[in-house]
């Protein structure tokens, strides 16, 4: 697997809320989180599967205003 590969929806969740996001509500297999700032960090959906494909987990990182480094870093 590359950097980003074998990244499971859990651990996104949990590295998203060490910079301030948390979860507003769950429907079905995808979990919605919000920031404390919101003005600066728009909403964000996470899907809770056991692998995410990269492209993905690159539009969720880019959604949170993050760089890939950023993200391996949390």
């Amino acid at each position: 697997m590359g950097i980003l590969g074998g990244v499971s929806g859990d651990i996104v969740i949990r590295k998203l809320e060490r910079i301030g996001y948390y979860i507003v509500r769950q429907k079905g297999s995808h979990v919605r989180l919000l920031h404390n700032n919101s003005l600066n960090f728009p909403p964000v959906s996470v899907p809770l599967h056991k692998e995410l494909r990269i492209g993905t987990l690159k539009q969720i990182i880019k959604r949170a205003n993050l760089t890939v480094e950023e993200f391996i870093k949390l």
